[in-house]
């Protein structure tokens, strides 16, 4: 396969991306993605007043987005632990012409700490959550006590006790009446809805074997700059520090893994896996690995085979792969019986937005009353790559209930600057690595 092999057939440009190909930055013209047409039920207007809480790409884009679904959505208050990135989003925003006049914050409404979440949420009718993982339990569990509406990104937490912290937030979500949406936009793709139903009624018979993957080069690094504190430091350069990040199963290969578990109707019983640095050396690279092996299996017997890798130089490969009883096929070429006759095969003039479509239904949900609660799919789909990165650090066979029920957590009991991150590093600046056979699952 060449460097550009696709499984998954996802042309779309990834929200993090979005204020980058929107910002005038380089003195280009503002383009913006067109929103989805969804009909609304238009008997109340009233204005839903947004706060977004994580100023960084992913959340400035879900913004955009939130905003760009009806001119009866206004965004009210931003939140963030740098003043500095608050500000970027905010100035992004404003320089966007569909959804500019919508911008409505002023200076009193932008937060900027560890507690500022909950000082934008007061201000809300609808919540945006969009910090790293460990930030998610709290912030969300805040904003559902208040009676928020709330879009949250994936992944939803780091370690098993936030997991549970999110299951039990998303039930009381449903008793008060709340929406929620999950930021695995695969979910709200039509296309991607097409190809998981043809699977699940047997266009390819039963599955017993699925491959997952997610190769790219290198991930976004922040150099350490003087006079940061280590709390400062690690919170900006998230990607590379297991407590902030998840881990690359649960940062990237989620999208991936959780068509997976759609098709399954369930989730992995069990997992085993290797990892480990080929290419990450030193203190910038933090205690992440860059590469993983993940053989899931779900209580079938069928095998999930997830490959994940970041490093440059390296072909790139993106997608799921499903092999039946009767066929296989992925969503990029479509599916096929084992004599070569094409059984679907996806329309290639038609392209969806699936970050867009996310949010028209998430609003829509809201507006008609017809709501939508993500939170059990999107909350277990993060533990299954959580069990996978423990099996893989740990060099153990991981079970669904022994993951799901472990009180480890690689999180700070207490979120704020003078905490002291669970990884420090060592004389040299070098962060300790999980080792299989040395490491806790």
């Amino acid at each position: 396969m060449d460097n550009k092999t696709d499984l998954s057939g996802d042309f779309h440009s990834n929200r993090r991306d979005f204020i980058k190909s929107s910002s005038i930055a380089l003195g280009g013209m503002l383009v913006t993605p067109a929103p989805s047409k969804v009909f609304l039920n238009n008997s109340n207007n009233d204005v839903l007043k947004i706060a977004l809480i994580g100023c960084g790409k992913r959340g400035a884009g879900a913004a955009a987005q939130a905003l760009m679904t009806s001119k009866n959505v206004k965004l009210v208050a931003l939140a963030d632990v740098f003043r500095d990135q608050l500000d970027e989003t905010y100035f992004h925003l404003t320089k966007i012409p569909k959804i500019k006049d919508q911008v409505d914050v002023p200076e009193a409404a932008k937060f900027v700490g560890f507690d500022a979440y909950q000082k934008a949420i007061d201000l809300a009718d609808v919540v945006l959550l969009a910090t790293p993982a460990p930030f998610r339990p709290d912030h969300f569990e805040a904003a559902v006590k208040a009676s928020k509406h709330v879009f949250m990104e994936k992944p939803l937490a780091s370690d098993a006790p936030g997991i549970r912290k999110i299951l039990a937030t998303g039930e009381l979500a449903a008793k008060k009446k709340l929406s929620v949406v999950v930021g695995l936009q695969n979910r709200y793709d039509p296309t991607t809805q097409e190809f998981v139903n043809q699977i699940k009624n047997g266009a390819i018979g039963d599955v017993i074997s699925s491959s997952c993957y997610y190769m790219i080069g290198h991930i976004n690094l922040v150099p350490r700059k003087p006079g940061w504190t280590e709390m400062e430091y690690q919170v900006r350069n998230w990607r590379y520090f297991n407590w902030l990040w998840a881990g690359s199963p649960a940062g990237l290969q989620i999208h991936n893994d959780d068509v997976v578990n759609w098709v399954k109707g369930g989730y992995p019983v069990k997992a085993q896996g290797v990892g480990g640095r080929q290419a990450f050396k030193g203190p910038d690279n933090g205690d992440v690995y860059d590469h993983f092996y993940i053989e899931y299996e779900y209580a079938d017997g069928s095998k999930l085979h997830s490959e994940i890798r970041h490093i440059d130089g390296t072909e790139k490969r993106n997608g799921f792969f499903f092999l039946g009883t009767k066929g296989s096929g992925d969503l990029a070429t479509g599916l096929k019986d084992y004599k070569g006759n094409v059984i679907w095969k996806r329309d290639p003039k038609i392209v969806h937005n699936p970050y867009q479509l996310e949010h028209d239904k998430f609003f829509e949900s809201i507006r008609t009353g017809k709501l939508i609660n993500d939170t059990e799919w999107g909350a277990k789909s993060t533990m299954a790559t959580i069990m996978g990165r423990m099996a893989a650090h740990s060099g153990q066979v991981i079970e669904w209930d022994t993951a799901l029920k472990s009180d480890i957590s690689i999180v700070p009991q207490k979120l704020s600057w003078d905490a002291q991150p669970p990884s420090m590093p060592d004389q040299n600046g070098n962060y300790p690595v999980p080792v299989a056979g040395v490491a806790q699952a």
